[in-house]
């Protein structure tokens, strides 16, 4: 063996296992020296050196690494401070074996056969000692392996690096921009193609389905470009898997005669001299990488493109990360409003106006026509014949439909509660007032605001939303900012608003402001041919929501239905076929099996229905009557208000009212 040569004339490189050497700088292995069967691998502080050490703790010829009968082993050259393998002090030669760590000073190197799973390092390891270096010799075969872009690591800026710089912001720019991943990945390919030597550049990417930890196998080719129109050849398993598991950039120099790093084609026509792989990864994953690389002997990639690869890698993880989440977003928003869609088209189903009845079809007819327009309408029908569904078939006839449709119930509510309600508040302007709320006015804004029971507002609120009907702004309560809100106005009530103008509980002015346009809903008993009808469409939706195996009525069942008198109208036929399904047994529903309260009969006498007056004629308004019909329904019900407003078809809330309107108290036991 001679030093000056390098070479030991007993090797036989075709024999020999390919043998790497690995730098450790106290985290992880930053630098890999390829070392050749036939050539001395010479280590220490002298620049001379194959690896140069820049740790005063060695010599300056401190050791050398050789192949001899295919054995590499380790010879120490009387270095002043030794050389210690696996611990233990080297006299003489050593040989090596896969893993085996050799240290020198603070220093340490690992020998393996693999760079696919180098054994000997563990990134729990704490040390000290610097990267090995490498001499400027080009046949050194060094493989510079990093995270961090030099330039971008701080420093003072050069002329040249803020031209780097100057470049890669302005391929930010352009990639911001990018829509798709087929012009983000055009744009990166052309970009390194032109910046550094590479003869054909390349993104490779893992598809969305892939896990948190990829593989090569998950590298799918999504862009190249090639500097003479050369066939693109993938990137060795071997890099790629060890880029992929360390998450760091590697530049692999003199690699044509690796069989591990090398690339060639079917042929053997293509080599590549030089490459460079950097993993594109976000903080939490990895998406695949950037691979170059140069077939030209004279022009090889250096560590300047491989900062620029980076610095490139770095920010197209950032633009397809924000590609993918957009995508993400869309296809999200796209499932919203499928469902949305679905919904609207169910909700519009259940608020359709059924009904083959001669008054639904008119009642129909007139909604169309009222719809077209924003002018206000007045809903008069009693309780639970269906006024709110006659608002809300407006709403969605009308152009306001894709706008919000709010619902007050004004007799659920107190005077300050409702006046809240529908005008807000401002935070602080009352007790338990702890932020700013909006109104329904103002979150009905460009839709459709529907009061009901808007005859049992106070004469307060009464006020202020008379101003409103007639254009007004109108403020918070505790505000004083005029707030406008272009809202249509639906009311309902099942009062008779004429007796209470005339009984001065309803403002004159704001009842003709709401009797603009006016429709009546019909009682159930009124059109009993609809029964059938709707109690059908009532028992297939409920059959769906609960998933009961109920397939119809009988015959006795739908004639019973139909002589009932449903004195709480369609919301009692609605709940009382959904408490039938539930309880219903067989596959259809008998007449035994409907409970139907004792209220209604239809067949009853006119002395019945009548208010309780006598046959002969007497002069009493009507104010008089429901007087005496609410005392007669409290003394059959002894006085049990919540029985007496069910018989009365009204909400408790509003017999009460009308028992302080008319004066009536019980009576002493």
């Amino acid at each position: 063996m001679t030093e000056d040569s390098g070479t030991i004339s007993e090797a036989t490189p075709s024999e020999q296992l390919p043998a790497y050497l690995l730098t450790w700088d106290g985290r992880s292995w930053r630098d890999v020296v390829r070392l050749k069967p036939g050539h001395v691998t010479t280590i220490g502080r002298s620049s001379t050196n194959r690896i140069v050490l820049q740790d005063q703790s060695a010599s300056r010829n401190h050791c050398e690494l050789f192949c001899s009968d295919n054995v590499w082993t380790l010879r120490d050259h009387g270095s002043r401070n030794g050389t210690r393998l696996n611990g233990n002090p080297v006299s003489g030669d050593a040989g090596l074996s896969s893993g085996d760590e050799i240290e020198i000073g603070s220093c340490r190197l690992v020998f393996t056969h693999s760079l696919d799973r180098p054994t000997g390092f563990d990134d729990g390891r704490e040390a000290d000692a610097p990267a090995a270096e490498g001499s400027p010799s080009e046949d050194v075969g060094i493989l510079h392996a990093t995270a961090t872009a030099e330039f971008l690591q701080g420093g003072s800026a050069t002329q040249e690096s803020s031209a780097v710089l100057a470049r890669l912001y302005q391929l930010g720019l352009q990639m911001g921009a990018a829509e798709s991943v087929p012009q983000l990945t055009e744009l990166v390919v052309e970009a390194l193609a032109r910046e550094t030597v590479a003869g054909i550049s390349a993104v490779l990417l893992a598809g969305p389905d892939a896990g948190l930890r990829i593989a090569p196998v998950d590298l799918k080719l999504a862009g190249w470009c090639s500097q003479q129109d050369l066939p693109y050849r993938r990137v060795s398993d071997n890099l790629s898997r060890v880029v992929l598991g360390r998450r760091e950039a590697i530049l692999a120099k003199d690699v044509a005669d690796d069989q591990q790093l090398s690339m060639f084609d079917s042929l053997g026509e293509m080599r590549a001299l030089s490459v460079i792989c950097a993993p594109i990864s976000t903080e939490e994953r990895t998406l695949g990488v950037i691979h170059l690389y140069a077939t030209n002997p004279e022009n090889a990639l250096n560590r300047d493109d491989l900062d620029f690869t980076i610095a490139v890698a770095s920010q197209l993880a950032v633009a397809l990360n924000r590609l993918r989440e957009r995508d993400q977003l869309a296809t999200g928003l796209q499932r919203v409003r499928l469902a949305n869609d679905q919904l609207q088209q169910e909700l519009r189903g259940e608020h359709e106006l059924l009904g083959d009845s001669a008054a639904m079809v008119t009642l129909r007819e007139q909604v169309q026509l009222f719809a077209a327009t924003d002018a206000t309408v007045l809903i008069r029908g009693e309780s639970g014949c269906g006024k709110e569904l006659i608002a809300r078939s407006l709403h969605h006839q009308s152009q306001r439909a894709e706008s919000p449709f709010i619902c007050v119930n004004c007799a659920a509510l107190n005077e300050n509660l409702l006046e809240s309600e529908l005008f807000g508040h401002e935070k602080g302007a009352f007790t338990g007032a702890s932020e700013r709320r909006a109104g329904r006015f103002e979150q009905a804004d460009g839709g459709t605001l529907f009061l009901d029971e808007v005859g049992e507002m106070s004469a307060a609120v009464q006020a202020k939303f008379l101003r409103i009907l007639e254009g007004h702004p109108f403020e918070r309560i505790g505000g004083h900012t005029p707030i406008h809100a272009d809202v249509r106005i639906v009311a309902a009530t099942n009062r008779d608003l004429e007796a209470a103008v005339e009984d001065g509980s309803f403002r004159r002015d704001l009842y003709f402001r709401l009797q603009v346009a006016e429709l009546h809903a019909l009682p159930l008993r009124d059109r009993p041919d609809d029964v059938v009808l709707l109690a059908t469409v009532f028992l297939n939706r409920f059959v769906r929501r609960i998933g009961r195996a109920v397939t119809g009525f009988t015959d006795e069942a739908l004639r019973r239905l139909q002589d009932y008198s449903w004195p709480g109208n369609v919301r009692e036929l609605q709940n009382t076929i959904e408490r039938t399904v539930i309880l219903c047994r067989s596959e259809v529903v008998r007449e035994e099996d409907l409970l139907l309260s004792d209220l209604g009969t239809r067949h009853m006498p006119a002395e019945a229905v009548s208010t309780g007056c006598t046959t002969e004629f007497t002069e009493r308004s009507l104010a008089d009557i429901e007087r005496e019909q609410i005392l007669a329904t409290l003394e059959h019900t002894d006085w049990n208000k919540s029985r007496a407003a069910q018989i009365l078809g009204i909400e408790r809330s509003t017999l009460d009212r009308k028992l302080k309107r008319y004066h009536v108290q019980r009576p002493p036991s």
